[in-house]
């Protein structure tokens, strides 16, 4: 089954407190993730962030919600259990809880109202999204855009232009040494694009063979094939293949068989590379996300 949503995970936590007895967080993960028949992937999908596991993040704020509706309360650190409302609400034999059945508690609409910066109007659908996901999946889509637009860019630019984007990036991810030597190794070639050597670090103690080509059509194994001899011919163990479209599959299983190590680079993930270094964009604007330091609220 695919990850439930956080609203359907509302009933199954309270009744998983219905034993009037304290639970972890932890705890009630781990019984959800039995009951809800979770695969080892599904269990370990993680929001966009990298730092935290979807369906953590959901119990997460189905709990939340609970605690907002007074269905539940804290104990101390990280135990929760569940109220006298919640166990009322319990008897009553729901065949689901959801935000739009806890607006019935004034506490619960009182959040709401904080969160939306307004009542919730009638026949208005909650989200199926938590926050940090909402969050997450907006910062997504802006950056799928900026990327798209990035990409257009690189296709459009000179090959002069082309080539100092590749050695201001290959700079800010740490190779070839100061912009200066790096642009003193990179830049040899007028094929539209560049050929050239430059440093693993900053010592020198390994150098990288350098192509890339503003390229529309899919590139195929023959010019990775073409490469390859070349990285022979430099007597190179190292060699990065920058394009602005993409590899056939004919030629990544080339690469990854020869002898030679050949890092291929399509058209998204160099801009990705680039969003990542801040190469060609610029910072718009920056949100804080906090939480709650519990160390500080702990006495010693």
């Amino acid at each position: 089954m695919t990850i439930p949503v956080f609203q359907q995970i509302m009933l199954p936590l309270l009744r998983l407190l219905e034993d009037k007895q304290e639970h972890s967080l932890r705890q009630v993960i781990d019984s959800l993730t039995n009951q809800f028949n979770l695969t080892q992937e599904e269990q370990h999908e993680l929001l966009p962030s990298g730092k935290q596991a979807i369906f953590d993040n959901r119990v997460g704020w189905a709990r939340t919600y609970l605690k907002k509706a007074g269905l539940i309360e804290s104990t101390r650190r990280g135990f929760f259990r569940i109220t006298d409302r919640g166990l009322q609400i319990l008897n009553q034999r729901p065949t689901k809880i959801d935000v739009k059945s806890l607006e019935q508690f004034e506490e619960f609409r009182a959040f709401q109202a904080i969160r939306r910066e307004k009542p919730t109007e009638s026949g208005e659908e909650e989200p199926e999204a938590t926050p940090e996901e909402a969050l997450a999946n907006a910062y997504q889509n802006l950056n799928n855009n900026l990327a798209g637009d990035l990409l257009q860019q690189l296709k459009a630019s000179s090959p002069v232009q082309f080539e100092n984007m590749v050695i201001d990036l290959l700079v800010a991810m740490g190779y070839g040494g100061s912009r200066k030597e790096a642009a003193k190794a990179i830049g040899r070639s007028g094929d539209e694009g560049i050929d050239g050597i430059i440093n693993e670090d900053r010592l020198g103690l390994d150098v990288i063979y350098v192509q890339a080509k503003r390229w529309e059509g899919t590139v195929g194994r023959p010019e990775i094939q073409k490469f390859a001899g070349a990285l022979q011919g430099q007597h190179a163990r190292k060699g990065i293949f920058i394009t602005t479209s993409n590899f056939s599959k004919e030629a990544a299983d080339f690469a990854s068989r020869v002898e030679n190590k050949i890092i291929l680079l399509d058209g998204d993930t160099l801009v990705q590379y680039m969003i990542d270094h801040n190469i060609g964009v610029t910072q718009s604007v920056n949100y804080e996300v906090k939480k709650i330091d519990l160390d500080y609220f702990t006495e010693e």
